[in-house]
């Protein structure tokens, strides 16, 4: 496995369909993503303590994906039975009601199409997966790749704002600077001309030619 050729996903790519058992049952992915915007992250192994914290934490924010129109999925290699049974101990110790699919992805087939295993790390055997994090829009398209190592846990609530940010950025003609926040000033975008921006945001502030802020416009 360590001469592996795994699949190299781009942002703008169309993410790769599979079919993969679940904790739900078989799934198509995309058919289960529909029309809606998606996140797929993947986590080492289950029955492991960083990854309890974090399937937890994103149960506990599944009412918002849900406003958003975001549809979210876990894989790992480990297989269904291994699922359903690790996601008692999350509902237990994480006081959730696990409700999303966790993809089983034991032939690592998903995994190597979308170059999740981490292939530097075989000590118990075949690869594991890394915490990868994928947010694909309707389109199937992907707008954002997240990495990152076993030992750190993800910020879901980064993940949340990068989807507002992205839904935003869709819709208007703004980027959104560094820390921001859904509902905080954002920059209008450089192929913006002044006089449009006049049009579209009167009382902008031209901090540089470059930088102009203003209010974040409704979606």
């Amino acid at each position: 496995m360590a001469e592996l050729k795994q699949g190299h996903l781009k942002i703008g790519d169309v993410v790769p369909n599979f079919d993969c058992d679940s904790n739900m049952g078989p799934l198509n992915f995309h058919k289960y993503l529909d029309n809606s915007w998606g996140i797929l992250f993947s986590h080492p192994a289950d029955f492991t303590p960083v990854c309890t914290t974090e399937l937890g934490a994103v149960q506990k924010l599944i009412p918002e994906f849900e406003k958003r129109g975001v549809k979210v999925c876990a894989l790992s290699v480990d297989d269904v039975e291994s699922h359903k049974k690790w996601i008692d101990d999350i509902n237990t110790t994480q006081s959730v009601d696990v409700k999303y699919p966790i993809f089983a992805d034991k032939d690592r087939k998903v995994s190597i199409a979308y170059g999740m295993l981490d292939v530097n790390n075989t000590s118990t055997g075949l690869p594991l997966t890394v915490r990868s994090v994928f947010i694909i829009d309707p389109n199937k398209k992907v707008r954002l790749i997240l990495t990152y190592p076993a030992s750190c846990g993800r910020n879901f609530d980064e993940i949340l704002r990068c989807v507002d940010s992205l839904q935003l950025t869709d819709k208007k003609k703004v980027a959104t600077p560094a820390n921001w926040k859904n509902g905080e000033d954002v920059i209008i975008a450089l192929n913006v001309t002044n006089e449009e921006a006049d049009k579209l945001f009167p009382g902008y502030t031209a901090l540089r030619p470059y930088l102009r802020v203003t209010k974040q416009p409704q979606v």
